[in-house]
């Protein structure tokens, strides 16, 4: 487990009732079962928040209550006693013991045949190597992670996992944690973020050759309760179908709905005061989106010297996500961390969503283990409480996502200091390299037409020809910013058919 794996927040505790018959009942004892159904965890949370908030104690066994990184990667589950080990199911289930960041219990459940029965924790789950066994054998778990065999048929792959808060991340095929994804994210860049958790989960058990496995978590926080719904199909492109019921206690004016949450250290755009051997280091390396109107967006990220917030205005957005774009191991040069191989995650609204804003926020990072990118879908609306709120959205873990292939793609951008002509100093040559959609076959002779712009300062000296050494197209241009500190650019090549490649945006700062 590399180590940027659990550097972040774990809030999660006991679920002390189950909703029957519209009240709440206290929970089944271990080996007894409860009726389930697709509303039971929208009645739990609707009673959740119709209730104060109860914040859960983090108390833990002495043995635990001061263990360190290294030790809690010590705690591991027996793989031998995984859930459905022994079923011949196509899916297995492994858990996350509390501990380190990991304090607040998570409550486990399966579901079969319209019963739902806890998931007992035992110590003799897991081997401890050094770190003494707690004697309780009522801990409950930290979260839970999902194997199926993704790569070969004979290994069960861990091909999802949900740890920490409402945190979760998934793979396909090939690939390498990255990235991680959401429930969701309350006041994110204000002084004091709220991290909702989810604090109890229904795996719903497989039937025999199923291609998918549904889960179903209880979020809960100062502000929300929520009911979600995980339909997970690992596979080339694992696919996650997300249904969010959201009981609001109080109204949310920043919420973020489909939240994403990476990592951005540098690359050729922005390397500033790096010496490192590697030529990038990144879980992602732009925000895509598909407008409502269908237009194709790309924007490369940064490690900004101060914490910058961007927002793009839309209604009902077609999708948008953190992408890793670069796939070949030169690109990045890491035998350790291959960050070719993290997913990309686009997130696929279903149904309208209304008016709105992709929010980006990018913060400064002196390293590859802390997240300092996060991206999400507010509403224009704040969410009114004491009424529920749906969010169907569709997550494509994947290599790449199949956007408008008659528009080309940012491949690279590269942006560096001017060492000749008018405008050395300040200005700062800015070098774009679009590949595919119709450019590809266009020769020197072609009326490409290259639109840049820019908020303040001024642009000079366009070009826009073939790129034979890499393909494609290159798109040149400099930035002369004059006093300015900040500029907004804009940039996209296209003929009389209209656009040949999706719009690149950029937020230049000094």
């Amino acid at each position: 487990m590399h180590r940027r794996e659990v550097l972040m927040a774990g809030l999660s505790w006991p679920l002390w009732s189950l909703l029957a018959g519209g009240e709440a009942h206290a929970f089944a004892p271990a080996g007894a079962t409860v009726p389930f159904d697709g509303e039971t965890v929208a009645n739990l949370a609707k009673a959740l928040a119709a209730k104060p908030f109860v914040p859960q104690s983090k108390q833990l066994p002495a043995s635990l209550e001061k263990i360190g990184y290294d030790q809690y990667r010590s705690i591991r589950f027996n793989p031998a006693q995984a859930l459905w080990r022994n079923d011949g199911l196509p899916f297995q289930a492994q858990f996350f013991h509390r501990g380190f960041f990991f304090r607040d219990r998570v409550d486990m459940h399966q579901v079969a045949d319209g019963k739902a029965t806890p998931v007992v924790y035992r110590p003799s789950q897991f081997t401890f190597d050094g770190t003494p066994a707690p004697k309780e054998n009522d801990l409950g778990y930290a979260g839970f992670r999902l194997h199926s065999p993704i790569n070969r048929p004979e290994y069960f792959d861990e091909v999802a996992a949900f740890l920490g808060a409402s945190y979760f991340r998934a793979v396909a095929k090939g690939q390498a944690y990255g990235l991680s994804a959401r429930g969701l994210a309350l006041k994110t860049g204000g002084p004091a973020e709220e991290f909702p958790v989810f604090r109890a989960f229904w795996l719903e058990r497989p039937a025999r050759g199923a291609g998918r496995i549904t889960v179903h978590a209880l979020m809960d926080s100062p502000s929300v309760a929520g009911a979600y719904r995980f339909t997970i199909t690992p596979g080339v492109e694992t696919v996650f179908d997300v249904s969010a019921r959201l009981y609001p206690r109080v109204a949310l004016d920043q919420a973020g709905i489909a939240p994403l949450t990476s990592m951005f250290q540098f690359d050729s755009n922005d390397r500033v005061g790096i010496d490192d051997y590697r030529p990038a280091v990144h879980d992602s390396d732009g925000l895509g989106m598909i407008n409502g109107r269908g237009e194709q967006i790309w924007r490369p990220l940064q490690n900004p010297s101060s914490i910058q917030e961007s927002g793009f205005e839309d209604v009902n957005p077609r999708g948008f996500g953190l992408m890793q774009r670069k796939r070949a191991f030169a690109d990045y040069a890491d035998s350790e961390a291959h960050y070719e191989k993290r997913p990309s995650l686009w997130i696929e609204p279903q149904g309208e969503w209304g008016e709105g804003a992709v929010h980006l926020f990018e913060l400064p990072t002196a390293d590859e283990f802390h997240d300092n990118i996060v991206a999400f879908w507010r509403p224009k609306q704040p969410l009114a409480a004491g009424r529920e709120h749906r969010f169907d959205y569709r997550m494509h873990w994947c290599d790449q996502h199949n956007w408008k292939p008659e528009l080309a793609t940012v491949a690279r951008t590269r942006i560096g200091g001017l060492t000749f002509g008018e405008n050395t100093g300040r200005a700062r040559l800015v070098v774009i390299d679009f590949d595919g959609g119709r450019l590809e076959g266009l020769g020197d002779g072609a009326k490409v037409r290259a639109d840049v712009s820019a908020s303040k300062g001024r642009i000079a000296n366009v070009t826009a020809h073939p790129n034979p050494g890499a393909g494609g197209w290159r798109l040149g241009f400099e930035l002369v910013p004059g006093d300015e500190r900040s500029i907004e650019l804009r940039a996209v090549l296209g003929d009389e058919r209209g656009p040949l490649t999706e719009t690149w945006l950029y937020r230049w700062t000094l």
